[in-house]
């Protein structure tokens, strides 16, 4: 017979999963809100010239630390315990959200206040997530991995609800200060729910055994030897870099085109952002269903993806757009969920507090470089042109992904040796 407890969701049958889980689900809420909701107090309140340099100076220094401070943290997850790492990434974010809201709340903040704040919630984040993704083994059973990484991608797509309805309206409803004050309540749950969780014991029995949160010896490797062993992973990762100029612009186009095109207010952006986010909720939790090897079904989610962000430059209807930025989420749902799976099982235990550092650096890199590009160029193009140039600059990285599919490793075990990235 089978066991009920066994066949209940993950969440709800191991505890310090769920309590890892939501904390994550709290802070990339806070940081997206803030995202959404500065963004669009730029274009809409805080900058009558140069809009789009301005809101892609704002994306940049929210992407920013993840790439510059990769090394320092795969030190840092390799060395503290996860979950002193968590809970002190999710407090300090805390502080620097209430001294923001503190400070908007005599009127409006100067831009380079704003900008500082955005720069020290993106640093703890930029500890906070890959911490997270590293601790998934620590939380969960080998079975569970694939299941647990699922949950723990439709946290950015919970994020991007949670920002899509809440940041742009917590701006016209109650500016910069009542949206910093979510955050730093968002953030203070997220350090409890962490502080409560209790980790496994690293080492061959963590499966078999609870013990008390112990860092994972990691990431003492250089991270070019972790990356230059696992040829088909770098690979990998440099399409998705490329594809990621062009759909990190997303960000910085949904409000210009809000304000330029449709007309809209702080409703029309969560809308779309809503959109979007529920779009690569639902991709999270049924991109394993895609069939296929996972370099042909990325290829493939690229593709319509392409083609998703592209349709907005040529139709300026409100409902078209938000069924291809749900179309377009859907597919970067997918494909997370797909690879990340996938590295969690040709990356060595001992690599993994690096690689997933080198990770969100590699995948990170064109991320400022996309937000003052596309940011630039929108003082001078129109938001319709900018979504054409995202849907064609897609292309070439959905080929490039193809051509990788029929040498790509199948999925592996965890206890796989390190040669499971080379070639075969």
């Amino acid at each position: 017979m089978t066991d009920p407890a066994a066949s209940a969701p993950l969440v709800l049958r191991n505890r310090a999963f769920a309590a890892v889980w939501l904390g994550q689900v709290l802070t990339q809420a806070a940081v997206r809100m803030f995202q959404v909701g500065v963004s669009w107090w730029i274009v809409a309140y805080a900058v009558r010239d140069a809009r789009g340099l301005a809101s892609g100076l704002f994306m940049a220094a929210c992407t920013l630390p993840a790439v510059v401070l990769a090394p320092v943290v795969a030190k840092a997850v390799g060395r503290f315990a996860h979950r002193s790492v968590l809970r002190n990434a999710a407090g300090l974010a805390a502080a620097a959200a209430g001294v923001l809201a503190v400070w908007a709340q005599g009127g409006g903040p100067p831009l380079a206040g704003v900008y500082s704040a955005a720069l020290a919630l993106a640093t703890c984040q930029a500890f906070f997530d890959p911490c997270l993704t590293t601790s998934v083994p620590a939380l969960v059973d080998d079975a569970d991995i694939e299941t647990a990484t699922g949950f723990e991608l439709s946290t950015q797509s919970l994020a991007g609800l949670g920002g899509a309805l809440l940041g742009a309206l917590a701006v016209d409803r109650a500016g910069v200060a009542g949206l910093a004050l979510g955050c730093a309540v968002a953030y203070s749950g997220a350090a409890v729910l962490v502080a409560s969780a209790r980790f496994r014991a690293p080492g061959p029995a963590a499966a078999d055994r609870d013990g008390p949160d112990e860092p994972l010896h990691a990431g003492r490797r250089p991270l070019r030897r972790i990356l230059g062993e696992l040829p088909y992973v770098r690979r990998i990762l440099v399409c998705f870099t490329a594809a990621n100029l062009f759909t990190a612009a997303v960000f910085v186009v949904i409000p210009l085109y809000t304000r330029s095109v449709l007309g809209g207010g702080g409703g029309t952006v969560a809308l779309l952002e809503a959109s979007l986010g529920a779009g690569a909720l639902v991709g999270a939790f049924t991109g394993t269903r895609v069939p296929g090897r996972p370099t042909v079904a990325g290829a493939w989610c690229l593709g319509l993806m392409a083609l998703a962000l592209a349709l907005p430059g040529l139709f300026a209807h409100r409902a078209v757009i938000a069924c291809c930025l749900a179309v377009a989420g859907w597919c970067a749902g997918a494909v997370s969920v797909r690879f990340v799976a996938l590295f969690q099982r040709l990356v060595p235990t001992a690599d993994r507090p690096g690689f997933f550092a080198v990770m969100q650096a590699v995948l990170g890199a064109s991320l400022p470089v996309a937000s003052l590009l596309f940011g630039s160029a929108g003082d001078f193009l129109s938001p319709q042109t900018l979504c054409l140039v995202q849907g064609i600059g897609l292309v070439p990285a959905a080929c490039a992904l193809a051509l990788l599919g029929s040498r790509t490793p199948e999925e592996a075990p965890p206890a796989a040796p390190h040669t499971l990235g080379v070639a075969r």
